[in-house]
């Protein structure tokens, strides 16, 4: 394989730039000509690429976001729209023999089907959702559930000085596990996730008022993206337990920031791991992380799982925030 390219598409995580850096200089190392492919597939149907060498991906390994930026592309889920991209890789100017694409489960879904059109891709996970069911760990989860932990540690401050309860909304619509772990990680009252049906009136009301007895006079809930209702709930919890609550939505200010340690080092091994698919001529493949291991999957193994929650966690949760 003599030329590939690369994309992000989806969400933005931080971490992604260090996935870029990683393939673009495990590919130059390795004698491989690599594209940036901007915008996702809408950049692939439209031949909006640029080529990348070593010093072209200098310093982004602590930038948060995407160098090669990212949209989600209606086109491309339609057969004309795959055939503009096939066209484009075939562009003389191109050539692109193989993609590696960084994104979660719809960037994969496009992955498989350039592969099965004689494309070879490779996936790797990048969204702050930790929401892929075949990885452990998905890049930008680490930065973003920090994130999450100092931006509520940050609320706290007012909220225990005016005695205050606050309903914090984080984001993960199907996927529970920002909320549950910052919920740990700043010691919540109550956690509500989309995974385990929660009774609001069991889970949420009777905690606070039970905490209430022990004389403690400021609370935080922690909400998932996909649950909503958190303006609804503050007012409920209001009116049952007197305290005077709040709804705080934190918003696309998870998505951001310098990407961790554990970020950048899991999307350079993930890098790595893709190109050195790729170099061998294999193809619709997920780079995934297991028992600490960067393995990879078939693309349709992957996207099959069942996914399921740490009900463990959750109970520890629980137990202990009272």
């Amino acid at each position: 394989m003599k030329t590939i390219g690369v994309l992000t598409s989806g969400g933005d995580a931080p971490g992604m730039n260090a996935a870029i850096r990683a393939v673009v200089r495990t590919a130059c190392e390795n004698g491989i000509k690599v594209f940036g492919i901007n915008e996702g597939y809408k950049g692939l149907i439209e031949g909006n690429l640029q080529e990348l060498n070593i010093r072209s991906v200098s310093d982004i390994i602590h930038r948060g976001g995407t160098m090669l930026h990212s949209a989600r592309c209606r086109e491309f889920q339609e057969e004309a729209g795959m055939q503009k991209a096939l066209e484009t890789c075939g562009n003389k100017e191109y050539g692109i023999e193989g993609i590696v694409v960084i994104g979660g489960d719809g960037s994969f879904r496009g992955a498989r089907d350039l592969s099965l059109r004689g494309i070879p891709c490779i996936g790797i996970p990048g969204t702050i959702d930790n929401d892929i069911v075949s990885s452990d760990y998905t890049i930008g989860y680490d930065t973003c559930l920090n994130t999450v932990m100092q931006m509520v540690d940050r609320v706290r401050d007012t909220v225990e000085s005016h005695s205050r309860c606050i309903v914090v909304e984080v984001m993960g619509n199907k996927c529970g596990d920002l909320t549950l772990n910052a919920g740990i990680a700043v010691g919540a009252t109550a956690i509500v996730i989309p995974e385990i049906q929660s009774d609001i009136e069991k889970h949420v009301i009777e905690r606070i008022k039970r905490t209430q007895t022990t004389d403690k006079k400021h609370f935080i809930v922690m909400v998932a993206e996909g649950i909503g209702g958190v303006e609804e709930l503050a007012r409920k919890i209001e009116k049952e337990c007197k305290v005077e609550s709040r709804a705080v939505i934190l918003g696309h200010v998870q998505r951001g920031g310098s990407p961790t340690v554990r970020d950048r080092v899991v999307a350079s091994q993930m890098g790595y791991k893709a190109v050195q698919l790729l170099m061998q001529g294999i193809g619709n493949r997920v780079v995934v992380q297991k028992d600490d291991h960067i393995i990879d999957y078939d693309i349709y193994e992957a996207l099959s799982m069942d996914r399921k929650v740490n009900s463990e966690l959750y109970k520890i949760a629980h137990e202990i925030s009272i």
